[in-house]
């Protein structure tokens, strides 16, 4: 799992790293500079780059901090760092100078940037390297080793001083402290992480048992009310509240990602409540389910939760009539890229064409709808099969979820 701002971490540890690779190998090659030319009577271009390098890249880095353009600074400094190292290597011995290894740190420090640098710079000094070879087994010459013979092996000593020094005393000691401070961020991170999905789990937890008391005061109202209709009406809401505690206690018993939800095994479970609410334990009621495995956003879920139990509750009340039976259908697959068509009803009775949410007061069928359109989707009744069936496409919803018009 990618860890929320690693990247922000990780791209100050590589700004720190630069500024202090190029704060050294400055102080470093105008010692080295010095030294060639008072200590190993080096004379000519190889302490004249050196103490150029160090000036030049010493602005390169001190300019980054009015610019923040650490390409810029990257590039100037690699580039740089590259052809001064070929001149040296020309001017001390061509493909057996000692300086030679210093181009292989150009190519580490592109790594260290990016993969991309670093392979450029592969490239680059792969051809360098040629170069040279050709060049020192050639007769055309620029200069000969411009190193005294009695300097030479200060000078070699030097140079792979420098190339260690470089690689192991400032690449790999910032890199190491850039590991463990990104180490150390990602841990402190991941610990906030799992913080917060506990949190979470425990919202959805205390959620869903508010629902469940929503549902249990619903359902003790319905059976202290006389008139039949309006206990009805209360035991439909509990149903729909029902339908939305599922989702919550769904996702609280998930011990991955949150925010998903598996929709084959809500809709089965729910399925099987609405039959047992209204139709009792005992029952012929067959349901058929078709389901792709799916896995939705709580946003999409819970409308889509309604409109099942808008559609099932009344099949199973008005539909699927007593001592017959009965099948409720739903089919959901995917369709698009964000898209889904899902497929329901059942082979009761069924009811008029010329019934809908315009010309019927039902609320059920007003909230099928209305939520239909709340997942951007399109409704439509299919009128070829027995009983009433519903084809519903629609898209998944990852904002927040609003309540029905």
């Amino acid at each position: 799992m990618k860890i929320p701002g690693e990247d922000k971490y990780r791209l100050q540890d590589k700004i720190d790293l630069i500024l202090k690779v190029n704060y050294s190998s400055s102080i470093f090659a105008a010692v080295f500079g010095l030294i060639c030319f008072f200590l190993l009577d080096i004379r000519g271009v190889i302490p004249y780059v050196f103490l150029g390098y160090a000036f030049i890249n010493l602005i390169n880095t001190l300019v980054y901090k009015q610019h923040n353009n650490l390409v810029l600074t990257y590039n100037l400094t690699s580039i740089l760092s590259m052809i001064g190292a070929i001149i040296i290597t020309i001017y001390s011995g061509g493909i057996q100078s000692p300086f030679i290894f210093v181009l292989a740190i150009v190519v580490f420090a592109g790594y260290v940037t990016t993969k991309v640098f670093g392979q450029l710079y592969l490239i680059i000094n792969l051809a360098v390297l040629t170069i040279l070879f050709l060049y020192d087994t050639g007769d055309f010459k620029i200069s000969d080793n411009t190193v005294p013979m009695e300097s030479r092996n200060w000078f070699a000593f030097l140079s792979a001083v420098f190339a260690v020094y470089l690689l192991g005393g400032v690449f790999g000691k910032n890199l190491l402290r850039a590991h463990h401070k990104l180490y150390k961020s990602r841990n402190e991170i991941q610990e906030r992480i799992e913080e917060k999905e506990t949190l979470l789990k425990e919202v959805h937890h205390r959620v869903k048992n508010n629902l469940q008391t929503v549902s249990s005061l619903l359902s003790l109202q319905s059976r202290a009310i006389a008139d039949e209709k309006i206990s009805n009406i209360i035991k439909s809401s509990q149903n729909r509240v029902v339908s939305m505690a599922m989702v919550h206690e769904m996702l609280y018993k998930r011990d991955d990602y949150l925010s998903k939800i598996e929709l084959k095994p809500y809709v089965k479970e729910l399925c099987d409540y609405l039959v047992r609410s209204v139709k009792g334990s005992n029952n012929s009621v067959k349901v058929d389910l078709d389901i792709d495995e799916h896995k939705l956003s709580i946003d999409t879920v819970i409308p889509l939760g309604l409109i099942i139990n808008e559609t099932i509750t009344n099949a199973l009340k008005y539909g699927i009539t007593e001592g017959h039976d009965g099948e409720v259908h739903v089919s959901v697959h995917k369709i698009g890229d964000n898209r889904f068509e899902m497929y329901l009803g059942d082979n009761g009775i069924g009811y008029s064409e010329d019934i809908n949410p315009r010309t019927s007061n039902s609320l059920g069928l007003k909230l099928i709808y209305n939520l239909a359109r709340q997942l951007r989707g399109t409704i439509s009744r299919d009128y070829d099969k027995k009983g009433t069936y519903y084809r519903i496409e629609f898209e998944e919803i990852v904002e927040e979820f609003n309540s029905v018009d």
